[in-house]
This record gives structure tokens, sequence and C-alpha cells, in this order.
């Protein structure tokens, strides 16, 4: 990395530091930087300040706009392989195209021997330690560890019954275009007006994150460590 500004340099070498002194007021996580924390505080509010020029979508950070800007307008690829003819919209999906060449696996598991080329499919795999079943068939609401197995579950039991369309923002499946469209209207579309939890002081502007905060208020402590007793609401 080269800079002509030494502010640049600066905000730049604290992306190679563990320190982490900019910490949520909301929940426990603690950022190497107050941008970072900034844009995280938003995705606890339900603000998203950064919004489309050409459509009405609106975002919580400038880079998620970036992208949703390749991806439905300009088309744009700026990443691409120095090896082969592969090219990317996002600079983490290169990096992880890159590891196909070198094999490189970054991401060991604590407690067997996998290792991943990338985060995602890390936590994908300690859900087969934890046990834990995120996803729901959404016919007979049988749950299992990895959504392929629930399309696999959905597509040998239920047949002409499985839902086409996957909702971009959410794990929902829904059989018909039109109904599509009104379930990102009615749950992801950005309001004007927040939602105030009663429960809380939290505040959002989009109604899916809303219902999924409620959540956190039901009875119990969802989210529970797989290595101790230690159990939260976050």
């Amino acid at each position: 990395f080269t800079s002509a500004r030494l502010s640049n340099l600066k905000c730049h070498l604290k992306t190679h530091s563990d320190e982490k002194r900019y910490l949520c007021h909301l929940c426990p996580k603690a950022f190497r930087t107050a941008t970072l924390l900034h844009n995280h505080v938003n995705t606890h509010t339900g603000t998203k300040p950064y919004k489309c020029s050409e459509c009405d979508t609106a975002f919580v950070t400038r880079g998620e706009l970036s992208r949703h800007r390749r991806y439905k307008h300009t088309l744009e690829k700026p990443f691409k392989c120095t090896i082969c003819e592969y090219s990317s919209v996002e600079a983490s999906k290169m990096r992880r195209h890159i590891r196909s060449h070198t094999g490189e696996r970054p991401y060991p598991c604590d407690l067997c021997s996998y290792a991943s080329k990338d985060a995602y499919k890390l936590k994908r795999h300690m859900l087969t330690h934890t046990g834990e079943k995120r996803y729901e068939c959404c016919v007979c609401r049988a749950r299992f560890t990895q959504s392929g197995t629930m399309k696999i579950h959905m597509l040998q039991k239920h047949g002409e019954n499985v839902p086409k369309h996957q909702c971009p923002h959410c794990s929902t499946l829904i059989s018909r275009k039109s109904d599509l469209g009104v379930h990102l209207r009615n749950l992801h579309s950005y309001m004007e007006e927040a939602i105030k939890c009663s429960a809380c002081e939290a505040v959002f502007h989009e109604r899916y994150a809303f219902l999924q905060h409620k959540k956190t208020h039901r009875g119990g402590k969802r989210f529970k460590c797989a290595q101790c007793s230690y159990t939260c609401n976050q």
C-alpha cells in the first residue's frame, strides 16, 4: 500500500492492528476504526444513509452501495484474476478465487481437520459441531444445519411444491415472483419513519430487521456458546 497523504497511511495501518478501541454501546462488539463502528451501529438502528441514485434502495455502508451499483446497474467487474479469465464485482470474491489457484485454506476448524478458503464456509462448517439448525423447510418445518441440505430435502420430499424464488435479503423462499415483490416491499424496503422497539431503545427503518430484533426479547437467551455455558440475547 502506498499513499501521497500521511493520514491515508495511518488509516491503512489500522487495518493491520489487532487493537479495537471503538466499542459499540448496544452490544459487546469492538472495532479498529470509528467508521467501522459507525457502520455497525447503523445495523442496530436500521439507519441506511447511502441511497442509490438509480433506484429506491438504501444501504448501511458506502461499500454495500458500491456493490449494489455494480451488481444491478453498471455490471462492472473491476477485479481481474492475473492467472485466468475470471473477474469479479468484489475484492473479497477475487481473494477467494485466487485461493483456488494457490490451494491456500487460511480458515482452519479448531475442532477437526477441516480448513476453508473463506470465513463464511468455516462458520457454516462449525454448525456441524454445535448442532444448531438455522434453516427451516417452509413446507413441513423440518430444520437443518446447512441451507444446501435443506434445499436437497425440499427437492426430494416436496417436489412441485418447492418455491422457486429466493429472497435476496433473508432465507425466505416464495413460489410466485409477484409475491416476492410484495415480500420485498413489506419487509425489506427502507421506511422514512422508524419503528421503535417497545422493549428497548432500538429503532429500525426496515421491518424485517425490526422483527428479527423482537425475537431477542422473547423468553430465554437464544445464543449459546459452543464451548461453555454462556448464553446471551445478541
